[in-house]
């Protein structure tokens, strides 16, 4: 059934806050979609929010990719070895999670908001190998390294319906050495493939709302557009920018873990 026309309104209206601010801050924008499409568009069950969420998720950074690709910061290698190891994680995340009580997953995602918002609140820096390869040489350094984070943050990614790039990008740094570059588009693969695999699960339990998906998808694309030029105009001030939205996020938390937690609370009394 199609969504009237304040659902869809919000729908496209929350898709592209998320687009924007991944255009300004480069990332992170995405943990932002299942509060929204809950506590704005009105989706009624957790589950159906975290499938649609990582539908999104998933075309938003296949977007992205290239043209992370077409500037030659994508490990190819890497990135195939980590997700293929990711989407066996994250399918069994994912079907842990649609076991779990919609309101106990919701306060649960609140809590993983405020980690992820205390997260960016820490700078990266550069360093790293910038010709670092997986070959027949370095295959027994790397692919344990490779295959046990990657398993380890898809298992997250599916639980929670979120891409996980605040976590893969560590991950990819500490299992291979590269640059924080490198690591920034090599995990766009990553986070397509998660979604797409958590996607995949909840759509064969009919826990996709397909329409107010691609009202989604569309807000983010024009979002991510309007927040790319804006980013551009912006560029000196990107830290200021993601410790205001690293704020935001931990906010939007604190309300997600109230809101998920009352209604726990009202059944044990």
């Amino acid at each position: 059934m199609m969504p009237d026309i304040v659902s869809s309104s919000l729908a496209t209206g929350s898709g592209g806050l998320v687009g924007l601010i991944l255009g300004l801050v480069g990332g992170g924008g995405s943990i932002l979609a299942v509060p929204l499409l809950t506590y704005v568009v009105g989706v009624s069950s957790p589950h159906v929010a975290l499938g649609t969420s990582a539908l999104a998720v998933s075309v938003s950074a296949a977007g992205n990719l290239i043209p992370q690709a077409r500037a030659g910061h994508v490990k190819w290698r890497c990135a195939a070895t980590f997700s293929l190891a990711g989407v066996a994680g994250a399918f069994a995340g994912a079907a842990a999670a649609k076991a779990v009580d919609g309101q106990k997953l919701l306060a649960l995602f609140g809590v993983v908001m405020l980690v992820v918002g205390g997260l960016m609140l820490r700078e990266r820096h550069g360093g790293g190998d910038p010709n670092v390869r997986l070959t027949a040489r370095t295959a027994p350094r790397l692919l344990p390294w490779l295959l046990g984070i990657g398993f380890g943050v898809g298992l997250f990614s599916g639980f929670f319906g979120i891409g996980g790039g605040f976590l893969i990008v560590p991950g990819l740094i500490l299992a291979t050495g590269m640059p924080l570059t490198s690591a920034i588009g090599t995990s766009l693969v990553a986070v397509s493939a998660f979604g797409a695999a958590t996607a995949t699960s909840y759509a064969v339990s009919g826990q996709i709302d397909w329409p107010l998906a691609g009202l989604f998808i569309l807000g983010g694309v024009l979002g991510g557009l309007a927040g790319a030029r804006l980013g551009q105009r912006l560029a000196g001030r990107k830290r200021a920018l993601t410790v205001t939205f690293a704020g935001l996020v931990i906010l939007v938390g604190l309300y997600v873990v109230a809101r998920g937690a009352l209604p726990l609370l009202g059944a044990n009394t």
